[in-house]
C-alpha cells in the first residue's frame, strides 16, 4: 500500500494530508469533538466559525437571538479557540479555524497569539444579515480590497491562509481568485452551490492555489466531477456524518491506487481544466488546444518545447508506434488507444505509471502557465 503522501501529494501548513476528505466548518456546529468523532476518514477540518471582534460576536449573539441558527458565543475568542486546537494536536487531521472578523487588525491579533499551527480560514462565505452588516462574511466578496488586506495581514504573520468563499457573489470570480493568488493565499475553499463544474474549472483556470469544493459532494460520483474539473479536495458539511466520510475516503484511496492520478481532469476536448494539457496531442489542427493555448500566452511552438524538454529522460520520451511519436502526447487512459497502450505493453509501463508520469509533466505545464503572480492590482 502507497502512504498517504505517495497516493495524494497533498501537503497543508507543512502536514500531509492523509485524504482529499474535509469537514467545513458550520457555526455552533463543527467543533473539536465533532472533528474528534470523525478523524479515521478526514483529512482536513475547518472548525468553527468562530467570531473573533465585537463587531462579529455581536453579530453572532444576534443571530444566535433570532433562533434560526447556533453559533459559538464566548467572552474570549483566543481562550475558547486555544482550547479547541489543543484537543486536536492527538490527532492527524489538518486543523483549520474558520474565522468571521471585521477587520485586517482582528485577523492579525489571533494568529499572534495562536501562531502557526493551524490553517487560518477567512470566512467570506457567511450570509447572515447581522454578520454581513458587521463588515465580514459576503461583505467582503463584494469588498475585495478589504479581503486582500485580511488576506496579507495574516500572511504577514507567515500563517497558511484558506479563504472560504461562495462561487458567483463577487462581480468577477475570476478576478477575485486573482487577486488572492497575488495577495498570497495559500486555499481556496469554495462553496458552488448555486454555479457548479463550469465555476469550479474556471477558477482552476485563473490560479495554482489549492481548491477545496463544497457543497452536496456526498457521493463518490459527484466527488470524481469536482476533481476532475479542478478541485484537490472536496469538502462536506452537514453530510459529514461518519458513514458518508468512510466511503469516500475509501472510494478516493481505491481509484488512487488502480489510477495513479487521484484527481486526474477530463481531456480538454471534454471540458478539461488547464491540467489536461498534459494529455493534448500535438497542435496540428483546430480543436480546444488551440484556444486554450491562446488564451495562456502560450504559441504553438512553445507548447511543443515545452512538452518535449518536460518529457525527456523519462518513460514519457519514448513512444515512436504512437500517433506522434511520444507519449508525451497521449490521452488519458480511460480513452481507448491501441497504438498508446500497445506502446505501454512493449516498455513495461503500467497504466497506472503511465499516469503517475502524467501527473507529473501537467506539473510542469501548468508552472510554466502560472509562472508569474499577477501584480497588485486596484480592488
Amino acid at each position: 500500500m502507497m502512504d498517504a503522501f505517495e497516493r495524494f501529494g497533498l501537503i497543508i501548513n507543512d502536514h500531509v494530508v492523509r485524504t482529499p476528505v474535509a469537514i467545513a466548518s458550520m457555526a455552533g456546529i463543527v467543533d473539536a469533538r465533532y472533528v474528534l468523532d470523525r478523524k479515521a476518514h478526514t483529512g482536513v477540518a475547518f472548525i468553527g466559525g468562530y467570531a473573533i471582534d465585537v463587531p462579529t460576536m455581536d453579530a453572532a449573539r444576534a443571530i444566535a437571538a433570532d433562533g434560526e441558527r447556533k453559533e459559538f458565543l464566548y467572552d474570549n475568542p483566543v481562550a475558547a479557540l486555544r482550547a479547541e486546537i489543543d484537543q486536536l494536536k492527538t490527532c492527524d487531521v489538518v486543523t483549520g479555524i474558520n474565522l468571521r472578523g471585521s477587520s485586517p487588525t482582528s485577523f492579525a491579533a489571533i494568529a499572534d497569539s495562536l501562531g502557526d499551527d493551524v490553517v487560518y480560514e477567512i470566512d467570506a462565505h457567511c450570509r447572515q444579515a447581522p454578520m454581513v452588516a458587521a463588515g465580514a462574511g459576503e461583505y467582503y466578496l463584494k469588498n475585495p480590497g478589504a479581503l486582500v488586506a485580511v488576506v496579507k495581514a495574516l500572511k504577514a504573520k507567515e500563517v497558511t491562509v484558506s479563504v472560504k468563499m461562495r462561487a458567483g457573489v463577487a462581480a468577477n470570480d475570476r478576478a477575485l481568485v486573482r487577486m488572492l493568488w497575488g495577495a498570497g493565499a495559500d486555499i481556496l475553499h469554495v462553496d458552488l452551490m448555486d454555479t457548479g463544474i463550469a465555476k469550479l474549472r474556471q477558477i482552476r483556470n485563473s490560479c495554482p492555489l489549492l481548491i477545496i469544493a463544497n457543497n452536496s459532494i456526498t457521493t463518490f460520483d459527484k466527488m470524481r466531477d469536482m476533481l476532475s474539473h479542478g478541485a484537490d479536495i472536496v469538502s462536506l458539511a452537514r453530510q459529514s456524518d461518519e458513514h458518508t466520510l468512510a466511503g469516500l475516503d475509501a472510494a478516493i484511496t481505491r481509484y488512487a491506487d488502480e489510477e495513479g492520478w487521484y484527481n486526474s481532469p477530463k481531456q480538454l476536448c471534454r471540458g478539461g481544466d488547464l491540467r489536461a494539457l498534459t494529455f493534448c496531442c500535438m497542435p496540428i489542427k483546430e480543436c480546444p488546444l488551440i484556444p486554450a493555448l491562446s488564451r495562456i500566452g502560450l504559441s504553438k511552438e512553445e507548447y511543443v518545447r515545452l512538452k518535449l524538454g518536460a518529457v525527456k529522460g523519462t518513460p514519457l520520451e519514448g513512444g515512436p508506434h504512437t500517433c506522434f511519436g511520444s507519449l508525451a502526447w497521449c490521452c488519458k487512459t480511460s480513452s481507448p488507444c491501441m497504438f498508446r497502450d500497445m506502446t505501454l505493453a512493449q516498455a513495461g509501463i503500467p497504466k497506472k505509471e503511465y499516469m503517475r508520469r502524467k501527473h507529473e509533466l501537467s506539473d510542469i505545464v501548468m508552472s510554466r502557465v502560472f509562472h508569474d503572480v499577477p501584480p497588485d492590482e486596484c480592488c
